[in-house]
């Protein structure tokens, strides 16, 4: 039996065609398929279980569907963090922490969004703690829906203004952070997401190899890591 991996989807009514095909992967996971792992970023942003999300209604319909023999994770990335545990009840989706310590095989794996990792941008840090915070979330919820949106639309205008004035290297993980998490969890392999850099990284510290694995986003492409007993493998797609 297989456990398959994905990250930042960005699922959104702007990108039709990245929900069709999404809908499509699910329904033809094949039977040897036993979990489903999305970590983080699912959706373009999600602003309480309220939140319209047009367009979507058909994938979490899918989602209930296949929960019934496939089980499925979701963990919070930095724009789907609002889905609520209630929510995901709903759809039979499993609601991870993050990070969260999974084995299969003989490995000890440590799945991740990734944005924990990219230390070195501090003002995202700032941002990220502040917007986790019961207190910022509560009076997030509190607003009328419209409200809600329109804040949500300007940060992520925000952000798209931000990351253009941004070096590369402080977007991109920090690499004494992810040695401290292999050290510090006993763990073989790290799979995160966030970054849009997809690669398989070999890190050799005091005669460990570890492997750190970056899921790619599904804009153009569509990345799905799996694993199979020790077999690990990246498939990669052209949605269009």
């Amino acid at each position: 039996m297989k456990s398959l991996f994905i990250s930042d989807l960005h699922l959104d009514i702007k990108r039709p065609e990245i929900i069709t095909y999404f809908i499509n992967f699910l329904l033809n996971l094949d039977k040897e398929t036993k979990s489903l792992y999305i970590l983080g970023d699912f959706v373009e942003y999600w602003v309480g279980d309220d939140d319209p999300a047009e367009g979507l209604k058909d994938v979490f319909n899918v989602i209930k569907e296949k929960s019934e023999t496939v089980e499925i994770y979701l963990m919070h990335g930095n724009r789907d963090f609002m889905i609520s545990r209630k929510f995901c009840s709903k759809y039979g989706i499993k609601l991870l922490p993050d990070p969260t310590l999974i084995r299969i095989g003989n490995n000890n794996i440590m799945l991740m969004h990734g944005d924990t990792l990219c230390i070195d941008d501090k003002e995202y840090q700032k941002f990220r703690t502040l917007v986790r915070s019961d207190a910022w979330q509560e009076e997030m919820l509190s607003k009328p829906l419209n409200e809600r949106l329109a804040l949500a639309k300007s940060l992520r205008s925000r952000s798209l203004k931000e990351t253009e004035d941004k070096d590369e290297f402080i977007m991109d993980v920090n690499q004494e952070e992810v040695l401290k998490v292999f050290k510090n969890n006993d763990i073989d392999i790290l799979i995160h997401g966030h970054t849009h850099r997809p690669n398989i990284h070999k890190i050799l510290h005091e005669d460990n190899e570890y492997r750190r694995i970056v899921l790619g986003d599904w804009y153009r492409k569509s990345f799905v890591l799996e694993i199979d007993g020790q077999q690990i493998t990246i498939e990669k797609n052209i949605i269009y």
